[in-house]
């Protein structure tokens, strides 16, 4: 090999919008740690996720395959199942990078089925069992059984990993640590440490207006107040944010005290994006039914930094994806994928060399959720939902909060088309017909079994969110 193999330590973040970042542009959120990698590094301002739900995404960044390529199409309803393995026979690059001499571990949400038994690769396993969204004294797995843990769920996963890194630090192997925050999942009010709430006592809260409600807005996956008291929850969201800012910059200078971190690339994403009442929507893809694509639930943060070998201080606006993940990471580790050629994504290490500046600005990004598809090039965004619609068409360079749906205009038809097709040309390359989310019916309530040929028992899918949202709808009318 050319050059010795880097640590990676993987940070990822749940639930995390893309404006939910100082760098990024938001003068209210306090994320100074992070802001400081970004100095450090690259930020991207238009990496994408896979999905607009955790496990979709979570799954597509492990394996570089689609939500129809790997069968997880929504969050995972029931996590602690000890007998469903959703990844059962899909690679992952921990894996790879296990065969190749990595320790890998993992600290924090799993967030896909059976948290008590490692899995992909993973020697060092401590993960949360997830107890609808609270951040004190939560139940974690260490060693294949549940412990009760006292205290902050983020200063938990820091901890450890921060643990795992001290013993790693002490032998000759390299090392990946995956460090998997739950914040800023909800919940956000009463479950944070006052002294990163009080922060925002006196916030505005300009960069997350309250606009009027979206009509698919979906409650069914929100808090119930976060319409009636907008105030806290931004409070709680920002604090979550914040607390674990400051916990990243532990694990910076941690590495730095170790004198690893010129050795160690540490990536840092959000699984996917989030809306706090811009657009009139709280939540991601599943914030409304049908579910939405806008670029609040599409898009996710995204920094990558090495001294020494990433330039500092870059910002690049090249199209990325969660599947473009697997491959860019074994690449930058000198690892050959026997899979490469059946998945979707590609390597951007040249971008992150500093050799590759403009050739991806083209490039055409992909989403999934279910029945609901988008492709995105620089200046357009095509939503197809199958069977029957409805389809949206955006011009963003005209129209960048996505207000207006010109699908049907006389103007756009070209363009319409020709991504329509692109699209279609795209799935039937790469989707597994066993796991085509286009012909399953996710709702964005949760996903209860695998998918497949072979599978029995208990439907993968409700309907909890069609039967809510008709409800609702009657509702609104007879109060008319």
């Amino acid at each position: 090999m050319s050059q010795i193999q880097p640590n990676i330590v993987f940070i990822l973040t749940d639930d995390q919008g893309p404006w939910a970042l100082g760098c990024a542009g938001n003068p209210e959120i306090r994320t100074p740690n992070l802001d400081r990698l970004a100095e450090q590094g690259i930020r991207f301002e238009n990496f994408f996720c896979s999905s607009p739900v955790c496990a979709p995404a979570r799954a597509t960044i492990l394996t570089g395959k689609m939500p129809s390529q790997h069968g997880v199409h929504d969050f995972i309803r029931e996590n602690d199942n000890p007998h469903l393995q959703y990844l059962e026979g899909h690679t992952a690059y921990t894996e790879l990078l296990t065969e190749a001499g990595y320790v890998c571990g993992i600290s924090g949400k799993w967030g896909l089925c059976n948290d008590y038994e490692a899995q992909k690769g993973f020697s060092h396993w401590y993960t949360y069992i997830y107890d609808g969204g609270h951040y004190y004294d939560p139940t974690m797995v260490r060693n294949g059984q549940p412990v009760k843990e006292t205290g902050y769920l983020t200063n938990l996963i820091t901890q450890d990993a921060m643990m795992f890194i001290e013993r790693q630090a002490e032998q000759e192997q390299p090392f990946y640590i995956s460090v998997h925050y739950t914040a800023p999942h909800h919940l956000w009010v009463g479950e944070h440490p006052q002294e990163y709430v009080e922060l925002y006592d006196d916030c505005p809260f300009e960069t997350c207006p309250q606009e009027p409600e979206h009509p698919w807005f979906l409650e069914l996956t929100n808090p119930s107040d976060v319409r009636t008291n907008p105030h806290d929850n931004l409070k709680g969201y920002f604090a979550a944010v914040t607390a674990m800012d400051y916990n990243v910059g532990l694990i910076l200078e941690q590495l730095d005290r170790l004198n690893l971190r010129e050795n160690t690339l540490i990536c840092f994403m959000s699984d996917n994006g989030f809306s706090c009442g811009q657009g009139g929507i709280w939540g991601k893809g599943n914030g409304t039914y049908p579910q939405n694509m806008y670029e609040n639930s599409v898009k996710v943060p995204a920094i990558f930094s090495q001294p020494g070998r990433i330039p500092q201080g870059r910002v690049h606006t090249a199209l990325l994806s969660q599947y473009d993940v697997m491959p860019t990471l074994l690449e930058y580790a000198s690892i050959d994928n026997p899979q490469a050629a059946a998945l979707p994504g590609s390597s951007f290490l040249p971008i992150l060399e500093g050799k590759g500046c403009d050739e991806r600005r083209h490039v055409v990004v992909y989403d999934e959720y279910g029945p609901v598809r988008m492709i995105r090039t620089q200046r357009y965004k095509y939503i197809h939902r199958y069977p029957f619609g409805p389809f949206e068409f955006y011009d963003l360079e005209r129209d960048s909060k996505e207000r207006t749906n010109l699908y049907e205009h006389p103007d756009y038809q070209e363009q319409v088309q020709t991504l329509r097709n692109q699209l279609d040309r795209w799935f039937l390359q790469y989707v597994d017909p066993a796991m085509d989310g286009a012909r399953l019916p996710v709702t964005g309530t949760g996903q209860s079994n695998l998918v497949g040929p072979d599978v029995t028992g208990q439907p993968a899918f409700n309907q909890n969110a069609r039967l809510f949202k008709e409800r609702q709808n009657i509702e609104r009318l007879n109060k008319q």
